[in-house]
C-alpha cells in the first residue's frame, strides 16, 4: 500500500516522507512519472510560488500521469501550494493554468483591513461545510497550521469542504470524487494532522 509523493522540486518532502511513515505509510518519492501509477494513493505537496512550481511539474512530465491516475480513481491529495495546483487557474504572476481538477481560481488575499497581516501564517480553525473522509474524528473547528499568500476562490459550493476565517474567509479544504487538497500543512499540524493523513492513507 505505498504512497507515492510527488516532488516537483518546490519543497523539500522529508516532512512529508516523515509524517506518512509514522502514520503507517510507505512513502515512495517520485521526481519523475514513471511508476506512479503502481502506487495506491498520492501526495501532491508545494510551497513558494504557483508559476515555478507549476512549470516544473510540468517539465517533469507529471500533468497526463496525474490526470490518468484520477481517472481511475487513485486518492490524490493536495496540500498548500499542491491544492492550488488542482485549480482551474492562478493569478500568481499573471494568468496561469492548473491542472483542472478543482474547479476555481487561484488568487491573493484582498485585506481591507491594513491590520490584517499577508501571508497568512500560523494556527486557525477550519470549519466544515460538509462530511469527507479526510476529517473522520475531527472536531468542526480544530486548528491546523498555514502558510500562505494566495487561496482558492470561485469553487463551486459542491467541492468545498472546509472554510477558516481569515481575510474575509477562504476555501481551506476541497474534495471531488477521489481528488482532495487542504490549504493547510497536515504535516505540521501535530495530532490531528497525523489523524488526517491517516484518514487519507485509508482512503
Amino acid at each position: 500500500m505505498s504512497t507515492g509523493i510527488v516532488d516537483c522540486g518546490t519543497c523539500n518532502l522529508d516532512s512529508i516522507v516523515r509524517a506518512v511513515q509514522e502514520c503507517g505509510g510507505e512513502p515512495v518519492v517520485f521526481s519523475r512519472p514513471e511508476g506512479l501509477d503502481g502506487v495506491s494513493r498520492v501526495i501532491l505537496p508545494g510551497v513558494g510560488s504557483f508559476g515555478h512550481g507549476i512549470e516544473k511539474l510540468r517539465e517533469r512530465g507529471f500533468e497526463q500521469p496525474l490526470r490518468e491516475i484520477v481517472d481511475v480513481g487513485v486518492p490524490l491529495l493536495g496540500i498548500c501550494l499542491g491544492m492550488q495546483f488542482l485549480a482551474t487557474k492562478s493569478w500568481e504572476g499573471g494568468e496561469r493554468p492548473g491542472l483542472n481538477l478543482i474547479p476555481g481560481e487561484v488568487r491573493r488575499f484582498a485585506p481591507t483591513d491594513p491590520s490584517v497581516r499577508i501571508p497568512h501564517i500560523g494556527w486557525n480553525e477550519v470549519r466544515l461545510l460538509q462530511s469527507s473522509p479526510l476529517f473522520d474524528g475531527i472536531p468542526d473547528g480544530s486548528d491546523f497550521y498555514f502558510v500562505h499568500s494566495y487561496h482558492l476562490a470561485d469553487c463551486t459550493n459542491g467541492c468545498v469542504v472546509a472554510r477558516t476565517d481569515y481575510c474575509g474567509g477562504f476555501v481551506s479544504a476541497v474534495a471531488r470524487g477521489s481528488v482532495f487538497g487542504v490549504q493547510f500543512h497536515p504535516e505540521k499540524s501535530q495530532q490531528l494532522g497525523f489523524t488526517l493523513l491517516r484518514n487519507f492513507l485509508a482512503i
